[in-house]
Parts: structure tokens; sequence; C-alpha cells
């Protein structure tokens, strides 16, 4: 879950359904039941005003392949993964000669969403939107694995401010006392 490699940019390539507004780019590569381009996108920009993230987020839901070419060609691990998130490096100029603010790009396997929306009971765009939510937390430069819960709380309280279902670091937590057994997703690591 949530694997994050700075400054590597995502050649979104070729798209069969794309979605812009605000500056964000969101490209379904794979079609999700319910979830438009459009929709995704309007997801993504209240999700970074939620986030407090500045800048753009580009968005690409694609195949599982696609996810681990990425893990491969960036991080050099020859995985798949369920999210991905690329904190930019900087902005680059605009038009107007203004620096134009690029948070980053994710890239999200519906594969792996539709796997996990079946095994939590929601749906495929609901987990999409989770996922988006994790990247974006990670471009705003939240890192689950050495900050002591810090992550975990926000993603909850964006999760409930969002209305979505449970937030991806509480399905890796320890179970609580009786709660029976937390399924664990396919990777939970961040790099720098």
């Amino acid at each position: 879950m949530g694997e994050t490699e700075t400054g590597s940019p995502i050649c979104f390539g070729s798209s069969t359904n794309v979605a812009t507004a605000k500056g964000n780019v969101v490209i379904l590569q794979k079609k999700v039941t319910a979830l438009s381009g459009a929709s995704l996108e309007r997801f993504v920009l209240h999700a970074r005003r939620a986030a407090g993230l500045r800048g753009t987020a580009n968005v690409l839901v694609t195949t599982s392949s696609v996810v681990r070419g990425l893990n491969r060609r960036f991080r050099g691990k020859n995985q798949t993964t369920d999210v991905l998130s690329f904190p930019a490096t900087s902005g680059a100029p605009s038009n107007s000669g203004r620096q134009a603010r690029h948070a980053g790009d994710i890239a999200i396997s519906a594969d792996i969403a539709a796997r996990n929306a079946k095994l939590f009971r929601h749906s495929v765009a609901d987990e999409v939107k989770i996922l988006a939510l994790h990247g974006i937390l990670h471009l705003a430069g939240f890192d689950h694995e050495r900050d002591n819960g810090q992550m975990a709380r926000q993603e909850a309280k964006l999760r409930q401010r969002l209305k979505l279902p449970v937030a991806l670091i509480e399905r890796i937590q320890p179970a609580r006392r009786g709660r029976g057994r937390v399924a664990r997703p396919t990777l939970a690591r961040r790099t720098a």
C-alpha cells in the first residue's frame, strides 16, 4: 500500500477516459464500474482541498501490470502494488510566467482495487477513491511508516469527512480486542 517515489514523473500515455478540471488530470485506462473520469476528478479536487495539498495531482487508474512496470522502473521492485505516489520535485513555469504548482502523480491498480473492494465489501469506485486519498496524503508529505500514526489519524478523519469506508491504513493495523483478524493489503511501504 502507498508506495512513493520522490520526483519520478509518470508518463500517462494514451487513455480511454480523461477528465481535467482545476489543473488535475484523471485518466481511467481501465474502466471501473460506477466511476467516471469526471467523478474521480471531482473527488480528487475535494480530497486535495481537505488534505491541504497545494498543487494539482494527476491520477492514473490502470492495470496491475502497468503499476508493476512503474514500480519496477522507478523503484526497482518487480512487484505490483495498489497505489504509487510520485511527488513532484518542483513546479513548471506556466504561460503567465508564474510557477504552476504540481504536487505529483498517483497510479492506482484497478485490479487490486477490485479485489480489495470485494474483500472489504464496498464498491470498487469507493476503493479507488480510498487509494486516491492515500496517494494524496503521501503527496502532502505524510509517511505512515515514520510518523507514529499521524497519517493514519488524518486518513481516518478525511475518510469520514469525504464519506468513504474503512481507511487504507486502518486495514493494516493489528486487530484490536475481540474485533477479529484484519485482512492484509498488498504492500504498505513508502520510500523517499
